[in-house]
């Protein structure tokens, strides 16, 4: 009979090598290390920058952790190159303090592609991040409030009217999914508690600015079915982003 303890013992080795061969790597094409960043939380993150050129690369091993925790292991197989496009889309909602680069993701993302209830290429799994809101009362918290800001910021956004119904249909779509889906024993618990209590991690960010709908305006230009967001100025201070409590 395998042993629980002995397959986490070979995940460990496998993450420690893996972790290995990604410095070497980032070593060789000469970025620096984020040495104490890296020290502490070199089993789950790893942080590489090229000084020259003003580039930062930002890994996670496994499970991606930031506002909120996701862990994407039995999930990395489902598309390549990158990660699954409804995995992508969590990684933008989940973000408390959004800046203008996760609306713009965002509406790129819901521009090009449909929602759906499959892994199928091209496909946005709404059932799968249901689900996950289903399961964590602060992951359905932040989605649906980020769900609602981009909706909201719609007309703020040089996008013809055409492209902006498409994206605000499928937001909707989305939010229809997530509102309709059972939630858990635990879903239920913790929404009794609600806002008095922090449902969000806040990570460290660098050089990103907030976005304010009502004063920025991002051009956004579609050639070939891809989505380009070009913003205009950065801001400061969205709306409705958070004070730690």
């Amino acid at each position: 009979m395998d042993s629980p303890l002995a397959d986490i013992v070979d995940e460990t080795r496998r993450i420690i090598e893996q972790s290995r061969d990604i410095r070497n790597f980032f070593s060789e094409m000469g970025y620096t290390p984020r040495q104490a960043f890296n020290a502490m939380s070199g089993k789950v993150r790893l942080i590489f920058n090229d000084i020259e050129r003003g580039r930062r690369v930002d890994i996670f091993l496994n499970v991606f952790e930031m506002s909120h925790k996701f862990d994407f292991r039995n999930r990395l197989t489902l598309d390549k190159p990158t990660i699954s496009l409804a995995d992508l889309l969590a990684t933008k909602l989940q973000v408390v303090e959004i800046t203008e680069r996760e609306y713009t993701d965002i509406i790129a993302l819901m521009c090009d592609h449909e929602v759906g209830d499959t892994n199928a290429p091209e496909i946005i799994n709404g059932s799968y991040l249901a689900h996950l809101c289903a399961d964590d009362w602060g992951i359905y918290k932040t989605f649906t409030i980020n769900i609602t800001q981009v909706r909201d910021a719609l007309p703020h956004f040089e996008l013809d009217t055409e492209y902006q119904e498409v994206v605000r249909k499928r937001l909707n779509d989305l939010q229809s999914r997530i509102e309709n889906i059972p939630k858990t024993i635990g879903w239920r618990m913790r929404a009794k508690i609600g806002e008095k209590k922090r449902w969000y991690e806040l990570p460290e960010r660098h050089g990103s600015h907030r976005f304010v709908a009502q004063k920025d305006v991002i051009k956004i230009q579609r050639k070939k079915n891809t989505v380009t967001a070009h913003a205009l100025k950065p801001a400061m201070n969205f709306s409705w982003a958070l004070k730690e409590s």
